[in-house]
């Protein structure tokens, strides 16, 4: 099969296209031949080398993607053939990558087949943060810094229609604008305004009682901010730095929870569940229209460099995806 591979890993990386060995699933999995997969910042971090994957997992990049069911075993909930996405932990930039079955979403309706790719890792991220981690409740704040990212313009969605008040941070008015329309409350301009005043604005000094920050650096402090008493902050990047000088008595003095979370390193009964709880609740919600895949760009697999390097530029909207 051809896939994606990753020449000279490093600041300097490139990407090119190679014949690989075609995996072959084992008790549990099944083989997709993919349709698309989602690019993530973890990609690009993998490439570099500074984001290895976890044991046993394809060296391959790509941690989300859509297509149609090649093999699986006697006995499997799925058949040959069934159109599927899926959450996987490496082997996303193939012609073929084998899953765990708990991985593994049927198509809702009204997605396309190459559409669907942008749904996995978004959405496992915004419910494994907002709703397990998070704890965000119907009528409570959520503040999401990043919502024109793909897992920000999941997470509004499916913020908003739980019922919660979604605040979200953006770069620029169109962003910010977009986000609004996705069902944001109030989106923030962070290139030129401060995001701590705007909430307790918006809040009557209140604060957000949910914060899902993947910015880090600065602001973790500033979280502390604007979050309301006893709110929960969840981090799940740190696109401005790992480290900050906190203050960390605001913290004590509203009562807050500090939390961190990963998703690709879970066991596969850990993804189970999450994926469980997808069908169940955010499923129906897609099929209705309520939440929708937002696709800022859709490149050939041959151009993943191409569609790497316009994910470093940022500045994109929702998803950029590579059709196989």
């Amino acid at each position: 099969m051809r896939a994606v591979t990753v020449v000279n890993p490093g600041p300097d990386y490139t990407l090119t296209l190679a014949e690989c060995e075609t995996p072959s699933p084992g008790a549990g999995e099944i083989l997709i031949k993919v349709a698309a997969a989602g690019l993530n910042r973890a990609d690009l971090l993998q490439a570099k080398g500074k984001y290895p994957p976890p044991a046993g997992a394809s060296d391959i990049l790509g941690l989300e993607i859509s297509g149609e069911v090649a093999e699986c075993a006697a006995g499997s909930p799925f058949h040959v053939g069934d159109k599927v996405c899926a959450l996987i932990p490496g082997g996303g930039y193939a012609e073929y990558a084998r899953v765990d079955e708990g991985s593994v979403l049927p198509l809702p309706s009204g997605v396309g087949l190459i559409e669907a790719a942008a749904l996995p890792e978004a959405l496992f991220t915004a419910w494994t943060n907002l709703i397990d981690a998070g704890g965000l409740k119907t009528r409570e704040t959520v503040l999401i810094h990043g919502g024109s990212s793909g897992i920000g313009t999941a997470a509004i969605q499916l913020a908003a229609a739980l019922g919660a008040k979604v605040l979200t941070t953006a770069g620029g008015p169109e962003r910010c604008e977009k986000c609004e329309r996705l069902g944001a409350t109030l989106a923030i301009d962070h290139h030129t305004e401060d995001f701590v005043a705007a909430v307790l604005e918006a809040t009557a000094g209140r604060g957000a009682d949910v914060i899902l920050d993947m910015v880090g650096g600065d602001y973790i402090g500033r979280n502390f901010a604007a979050a309301a008493p006893k709110g929960r902050i969840v981090n799940i990047a740190y696109q401005k730095g790992a480290t900050a000088t906190v203050d960390f008595r605001l913290m004590q003095a509203k009562r807050l929870i500090l939390t961190a979370t990963t998703l690709r390193g879970r066991s596969p009964d850990e993804k189970r569940a999450l994926r469980d709880a997808l069908l169940k609740t955010v499923w129906p919600l897609i099929e209705t229209g309520a939440i929708k895949p937002v696709i800022e760009a859709v490149h050939p697999i041959a151009e993943a460099g191409i569609a790497h390097a316009r994910m470093a530029k940022g500045g994109h909207f929702g998803k950029i995806l590579l059709t196989v």
